[in-house]
């Protein structure tokens, strides 16, 4: 990844440059990946019963 993706991923999850004090590289790379998961409708949900057999 060049630094200007990096930035624009940054931007696109509205993070300041106090943010990127505080926060790694790796961390931000999966907020942006979980980001996109956002959109996403799943058939079946999991439910707090669930994950309590889990």
């Amino acid at each position: 990844m060049t630094t200007p993706l990096f930035l624009l991923r940054c931007v696109q999850l509205g993070l300041s440059m106090a943010d990127l004090e505080l926060l790694s590289i790796g961390l931000i790379n999966d907020m942006y990946a979980e980001s996109m998961n956002d959109s996403c409708t799943y058939a079946v949900l999991g439910t707090q019963e669930d994950m309590d057999r889990f």
